[in-house]
């Protein structure tokens, strides 16, 4: 029914606006739609915050809830296109090593920027660690790809297994960074691996923004190519359709996505994996209307979960990766069991 039905998306965006009100409105500074209609109006108009909460709106709550919003729909449509690319339903977007790539890379940044140049670290300023996290990412998937490029075409299930072994490598260098670095160096680590929107800033929203409104774009261009594959690569193959081709890019959206996200924010789990899998659920597997549903319903959740993270223990704060694991984890298992994927044949003991 819900799959048929004309008002889902129309819901979606009202939910999404009472959730990102709801989220700006409570912290440990509350602030009210009046503080937020006129800090808003005083920026139009070019004048300073009227008060201390409309200043906490416009310089740390807004930017933070924007960024989490972006965050959520990029990590939601990736994990759509890697499904798409891999035919299941079990895929999420750091399965290509990017994720732990740029993981490693920012760790490389907490341990080792005391004997970096110091004209680098001068002229990168706050953009250091998301510059190494998004090379590092960049740089595990073009790995991931080289090693599993054949003669003539790159096999889905040789990207599966090499992008395996290179999380491995990509995990293995994050912790070996943190067994040398001191105590306040491991610390940055291990809160960054566990994902943060405390630093957000307007320069980040409008980097992640950018770039997601470009990958938005292309990834609908990609909707009827992903619903053909669906049929198998032959298939596809025999409906037009230029696989490799098609698998390059995906994989060049994916890893310029996830790289993004992850450079600003951390690593957050789960959310690439979950939305798409209950939005295939509510409205198809066409991705037409699934990247689109999907892309909503990421910025709704991550939103939530970072409003968790703020409240749960306020005045202090919940790293993100802890809540998104906590429910994500309980809530993919029951989607398994309901769709019967843990219980499929092959392999089993019947």
């Amino acid at each position: 029914m819900l799959r048929k039905s004309k008002y889902l998306f129309p819901v979606l965006c009202i939910l999404l606006l009472v959730v990102v009100i709801t989220a700006i409105a409570l912290g440990a500074v509350s602030i009210t739609l009046d503080d937020m209609f006129k800090a808003i109006n005083n920026w139009i108009h070019h004048k300073e915050p009227g008060n201390i909460y409309q200043a906490v709106f416009l310089q740390i709550r807004l930017p933070r809830i924007l960024l989490c919003m972006i965050t959520g729909a990029i990590l939601a449509v990736s994990g759509v296109l890697m499904q798409g690319l891999f035919r299941n339903p079990i895929v999420e977007p750091g399965l290509l090593g990017t994720s732990a790539g740029a993981a490693f890379g920012a760790s490389l940044v907490f341990v080792l920027s005391g004997s970096m140049n110091k004209n680098l670290v001068h002229f990168t300023g706050p953009l250091l660690v998301p510059i190494f996290a998004f090379a590092g990412g960049l740089l595990a998937t073009a790995v991931v790809y080289t090693l599993s490029k054949g003669t003539s075409r790159v096999a889905v299930t040789t990207l599966l297994l090499i992008g395996i072994a290179v999380n491995a490598v990509g995990l293995s260098g994050t912790g070996f960074m943190s067994y040398i670095a001191r105590d306040p160096q491991a610390r940055s680590i291990t809160f960054w691996n566990l994902g943060t929107f405390s630093g957000a800033t307007w320069l980040q929203v409008w980097i992640t923004g950018s770039v997601a409104a470009f990958v938005f774009i292309l990834s609908l261009r990609y909707a009827k190519q992903l619903n053909t594959l669906v049929l198998g690569e032959d298939e596809a193959q025999y409906a037009g359709v230029d696989t490799e081709k098609l698998k390059r890019r995906i994989m060049i959206l994916n890893t310029a996505m996830v790289s993004v996200a992850t450079a600003f924010v951390g690593v957050i789990s789960f959310m690439g994996l979950i939305i798409p899998h209950v939005m295939r659920l509510l409205v198809g597997s066409d991705h037409k209307k699934l990247i689109p549903a999907s892309m909503i319903a990421g910025a709704i959740l991550l939103t939530l979960a970072d409003m968790g993270a703020r409240l749960l223990l306020a005045p202090a704060e919940v790293p993100i990766g802890i809540i998104t694991s906590l429910v994500g984890a309980p809530i993919f298992v029951i989607l398994l069991k309901r769709t019967h994927i843990l219980y499929s044949k092959g392999g089993g003991n019947d």
